[in-house]
């Protein structure tokens, strides 16, 4: 009896020296940042996560990627949205579908100043799909933006019974202000899927994280300054945001615009007159449970302007935003409550 029971406490010993052997190791593994970059949908990706299993998971996230591309790039003649602003027959898969009803509901929240037909106006402001002009070459005066709004609008085109439904032929979609922050949740609920609950992924600026890091602290990332540089990437940190289980998304005029006669044309095109904005709102940063979201209220934010977007903001409970502005002569900030800010 003596000798079983001591052959049962070493067991009992030797199994629990193994968990902790195991659980140590795993443990190790959890804690170890594994750092991914790459290029997709015409910009770069950076994602950072924590995987017990200490997983390298790239050629995946590339594939999903190229296989998301292939339904919203507007630069890939065979995806699905090439196909549908060429009016070829061609069923929607489940990314076009899920982007195109969000954006709807966006565009509905927003009247009109997220809207994805606005493509046909930012091609004739050169900001667009089609092939870039060289400014110099743009004769403003020429540009019939009446003619254009005849087949712009939201809701000139539907979605029913597998089929997008167009007023007109000549409507067109444009997913940039909303496809980044889309792929971001697919990469990120790919992520979920594996048992992973702490990352942050980041495309093309927009951002989404979940969890914690290992050690308890939550994911911070920062707002950009906005500062006039076209096309030349300068970071000057504005402020830092604190997340967990969030998404963020910004837009701005600082990065991409040019200059005609004096005049400072700038990227963001508001839907109702055709024209690119000019306001003082300088950039709008969201943060939303969902990127696509926050990608999208972004945009219509720009278009809005401060006052349009501060009244919006009051009845979207669940966005939250940092709006940057100019006013007598320097930068200024509105933000949320929600917003939480690294002290």
């Amino acid at each position: 009896m003596k000798r079983f029971i001591f052959l049962t406490i070493l067991t009992s010993v030797l199994f629990t020296a193994c968990n902790n052997s195991n659980s140590s190791k795993n443990q190790s593994k959890a804690n170890e940042q594994i750092s991914l970059s790459g290029k997709a949908l015409g910009t770069f990706y950076n994602i950072k996560y924590y995987d017990k299993k200490n997983r390298n998971l790239q050629k995946e996230i590339d594939e999903l990627l190229a296989g998301f591309n292939k339904s919203l790039s507007t630069y890939d003649p065979e995806s699905v949205i090439s196909k549908i602003n060429k009016n070829i027959d061609v069923e929607p898969d489940d990314y076009f579908i899920k982007c195109f009803l969000r954006a709807e509901e966006i565009s509905k929240i927003t009247n009109g100043a997220f809207d994805m037909t606005v493509a046909p106006l930012v091609n004739v402001w050169n900001f667009g799909f089609s092939e870039r002009k060289h400014p110099d070459s743009i004769v403003v005066e020429n540009i019939n933006i009446d003619s254009i709004l005849l087949f712009t609008g939201y809701e000139k085109i539907s979605y029913g019974n597998g089929k997008i439904i167009k007023t007109d032929p000549r409507i067109m979609l444009d997913a940039s202000a909303i496809a980044k922050g889309y792929a971001v949740d697919v990469v990120g609920e790919f992520l979920e899927n594996k048992g992973i609950n702490s990352y942050l992924v980041e495309i093309g600026g927009e951002i989404r994280v979940k969890g914690e890091k290992p050690n308890g602290t939550k994911w911070s990332v920062a707002i950009d300054k906005p500062i006039d540089q076209n096309n030349t990437i300068i970071h000057e940190q504005q402020d830092v945001v604190i997340l967990k289980d969030k998404s963020l998304a910004t837009s701005g005029n600082y990065r991409q615009f040019y200059e005609k006669d004096g005049v400072k044309y700038s990227h963001t095109i508001n839907p109702k007159t055709g024209y690119p904005v000019q306001h003082n709102l300088l950039s709008a940063t969201v943060m939303t449970n969902d990127c696509m979201s926050a990608d999208a209220f972004a945009t219509a934010f720009m278009v809005l302007g401060l006052e349009k977007s501060v009244e919006l903001l009051k009845s979207l409970p669940d966005v939250q935003a940092y709006l940057i502005y100019f006013e007598d002569g320097q930068n200024k900030v509105y933000k949320t409550d929600g917003m939480k800010l690294r002290e």
